[in-house]
């Protein structure tokens, strides 16, 4: 089948090349190539499949019958006699419900032909290969410590050498996506197309080349075009064509665009046009494909382009070396760490060198702000100021309990900072460093400063001053264990709350606003540098 591209400026079409069966389009935000891209799968129709793990695992509601996705194909499963169920959420949900729903049935009309076996009407029979059975077995050559449990027509997951048994809903958006893709991928049109936008979200880059060559192969007769402004992905992809989006005219509804040949690889040029166009860089601290910054800060900071490092000393030391290189690149970069124990004289410093450092301790006391609860709850239906209060409770109730533990961990890292600056310092003689060093424990007064500490935090109880103890408490137990989740009509679990913040963001709304302008406040940011809400 011959693949016709969108038209040009010209209103000429062009034909992808013959043989072609993995395309990877390229282009700089705003140039067009998701536009490019529905128009092509458009023009394909029922020989066409979209993907999207992004709105598969977070695209709530009922299922959308739009042309060539898995919700279609759901809505009309679920026509025929099946085992299907109502209460799938989300497009990966639905997915994995018909996979579960294949296994079922074929079970099912397995017993039938043994019992035609038993009778003597027929000759023996095997239990046929499932679609889901082709899905764990290529899912478990990735995560190799993971074990997918039938139980009870449904999955659950373990690690190996452990007890918990878990639901999907635990997994964490790399694994879902992965899932998500095997699964998909077995429904798509005997050789038809496949799009997938976005292929690198939520996985590594180390699994991204060999995860895909994988699903590639659970269909050899399909082609496989990938929608990507991610040059690391492609240039992962040396076998496929790149097809680059310039632009797209409104006027004559066409668009600029150039089919590179396979194995060109990306030139000076279009590095350029793609990195150069986009938004400033925002360095954040955690894993691109599992943390919660990873989440949240896109959705917050709009007007940045988010990249995640890891660790603290990372995003610091590359936002610095990025600005150093501004020349090179005409790009402006910031980072983002996390409070953690810095007093505010070290809050200063960072600030001043371009890392936002937000006014609580860490990334899960943003989730528990005020308005950020208030707005969840208010988004579901809940009494806003029933809910703060019980969680406001809650908190201060936590903190008291903790206090001289954390003020400990407070007086220790102060204290370590103190003693890197005092030992960092010049000294012409050993004498003079060795009696610099005799006087430290007592200039330094630990004692002095864990005292104060408690005197702070006790004041914080007494005052029940809420903001004060989301800046100095580090608990990751913190949003659990407040009930949080309960409280604002979930289903309890810290994952649940967690995508009620991320869902809110992606749509607009007035809870969605409300709770974009505390998370920006939160980072101390001037009037003038904070993105539009």
């Amino acid at each position: 089948m011959a693949i016709l591209l969108p038209p040009d400026p010209t209103g000429e079409r062009r034909t992808l090349p013959a043989g072609t069966r993995h395309l990877t389009i390229i282009g700089a935000n705003g140039a067009g190539k998701t536009r490019f891209t529905s128009y092509l799968a458009d023009s394909l129709g029922d020989n066409a499949l979209r993907l999207s793990a992004l709105k598969a695992i977070y695209a709530t509601g009922e299922p959308n019958d739009v042309q060539a996705t898995t919700d279609r194909l759901y809505i009309e499963a679920a026509r025929s006699p099946s085992f299907l169920t109502n209460a799938a959420a989300t497009p990966f949900d639905r997915l994995m419900a018909m996979l579960l729903n294949e296994e079922i049935s074929a079970l099912v009309e397995y017993k039938m032909a043994q019992t035609e076996v038993m009778a003597g009407r027929r000759e023996a029979v095997f239990i046929p290969a499932t679609k889901l059975d082709l899905v764990i077995a290529r899912w478990q050559e990735l995560f190799p410590g993971n074990q997918v449990l039938r139980d009870g027509g449904r999955l659950m997951f373990a690690r190996e050498g452990q007890d918990d048994r878990y639901a999907q809903k635990r997994l964490s958006d790399g694994e879902k996506a992965l899932l998500y893709y095997f699964g998909a991928v077995l429904y798509a049109p005997k050789d038809g197309v496949v799009f997938v936008d976005a292929p690198e979200t939520f996985l590594h880059p180390s699994l991204q080349q060999r995860a895909w060559e994988m699903i590639e192969t659970l269909r050899p007769d399909c082609r496989f075009i990938y929608t990507t402004h991610d040059l690391g992905f492609t240039a992962t992809r040396n076998r496929d064509i790149l097809l680059w989006v310039k632009g797209y005219d409104t006027a004559s509804e066409g668009w600029d665009y150039t089919i590179l040949p396979r194995g060109a690889g990306i030139s000076d040029e279009i590095y350029m046009a793609i990195i150069g166009s986009r938004k400033p860089l925002l360095f954040i601290e955690g894993d691109a494909a599992h943390s919660i910054d990873a989440k949240l800060y896109p959705l917050v900071f709009r007007d940045f382009t988010v990249k995640s490092l890891g660790s603290c000393d990372k995003v610091i030391e590359s936002t610095r070396a990025f600005n150093d290189q501004r020349s090179l690149h005409n790009l402006e970069s910031r980072g983002i760490v996390d409070r953690d124990r810095r007093d505010d004289g070290e809050v200063a410093y960072l600030r001043g060198k371009n890392i936002f450092v937000p006014d609580v301790a860490e990334i899960e006391n943003i989730l528990m702000l005020e308005q950020v609860v208030r707005s969840v709850a208010t988004y579901n239906g809940r009494d806003e100021n029933r809910v703060f209060k019980s969680v406001k409770k809650s908190i201060i109730s936590m903190f008291s309990h903790d206090l001289r533990a954390q003020a400990m961990l407070h007086t220790r890292h102060r204290i370590k900072r103190l003693m890197e600056r005092r030992v960092d310092g010049k000294f012409s003689n050993i004498n003079d460093f060795e009696n610099h060093l005799a006087g430290l424990a007592k200039e330094l007064n630990p004692r002095g400063l864990y005292e104060k500490l408690c005197r702070e935090f006790s004041n914080y109880v007494n005052h029940e001053d809420y903001a004060s103890i989301l800046k100095v408490y580090n608990q990751k137990s913190m949003l659990p264990n407040s009930n949080v989740s309960t409280l604002c009509g979930l289903n309890g679990s810290k994952e649940a709350y967690v995508a009620a913040i991320i869902t809110i963001l992606r749509h607009d709304s007035e809870p969605s606003r409300r709770m974009r302008r505390a998370i920006i406040r939160c980072f101390g940011l001037p009037s003038d540098e904070i993105p539009t809400v």
